[in-house]
């Protein structure tokens, strides 16, 4: 079991600590999907062709466990959560590695949630140590408010990273354009390439201390649509 120090008495620049673990995310009061009788994860993008990966075959992988406090963006940390399932990088070289496109260099990855929710993030990152496809949260298989079937988690990086409900993954050569928001709201929130806490890579174009106020207005009215959406299951 690895351990990111957790309930650290100083947290990262800009975050608060917050009981518990909320439910909080795009889907605001939207209720979480449904989860499907045989879950898949979906590899797609630049490869041979689009293949699924059964939850049932992660067992055929080694089991991993990281304590870690997780970090929202908006600037508030839940500390000390116990996340158990198998490590990305173990999964990537076994299912996706062998499916690659022949001469391929893979720069980016699309994860994408049953909610339509999606984070792009860099091969380097995602390939870390530290990085699970969570099924089991706090010694319990993880709930509809917090990813179910299974989640990515990064604790290095900003909670938006983590996909919830993770059903696609998309390999890519380039940084997938096609992917980033061109809403007015994805421009005033435009995430950071690398989202990675310990440097405050909040924003893509704004310094994170500078967002900080706006960010953390957005906590109670998001955390109280978040709570509705939990309540209408």
């Amino acid at each position: 079991m690895r351990t990111h120090p957790p309930g650290q008495k100083t947290l990262p620049p800009g975050q608060r600590r917050v009981d518990g673990f909320p439910r909080f995310g795009t889907h605001l009061h939207q209720p979480a999907p449904p989860v499907p009788d045989d879950p898949v994860i979906t590899i797609s993008g630049a490869v041979l062709a689009p293949s699924e990966v059964r939850l049932a075959d992660l067992s055929a992988l080694p089991r991993s466990e990281i304590v870690a406090d997780f970090h929202c963006v908006a600037g508030w940390t839940a500390t000390g959560l116990r996340w158990e399932g198998v490590r990305f990088a173990d999964f990537y070289r076994r299912f996706v590695e062998p499916a690659l496109e022949p001469g391929i260099t893979v720069t980016h990855l699309v994860f994408e949630g049953l909610d339509g929710a999606a984070s792009v993030v860099e091969l380097r990152d995602a390939l870390a140590d530290d990085v699970l496809l969570a099924q089991r949260l706090n010694g319990h298989p993880l709930d509809s408010d917090h990813g179910a079937p299974i989640r990515l988690v990064s604790p290095a990086q900003y909670g938006h990273v983590s996909t919830k409900h993770l059903c696609m993954i998309e390999v890519c050569s380039a940084l997938p354009t096609h992917r980033l928001g061109t809403r007015v709201l994805d421009r005033l929130l435009e995430g950071h390439p690398r989202a990675r806490v310990e440097h405050e890579e909040r924003h893509g174009r704004i310094a994170g201390r500078l967002v900080r106020p706006f960010y953390r207005a957005l906590i109670r009215p998001i955390r109280y649509l978040s709570a509705k959406g939990a309540q209408s299951r």
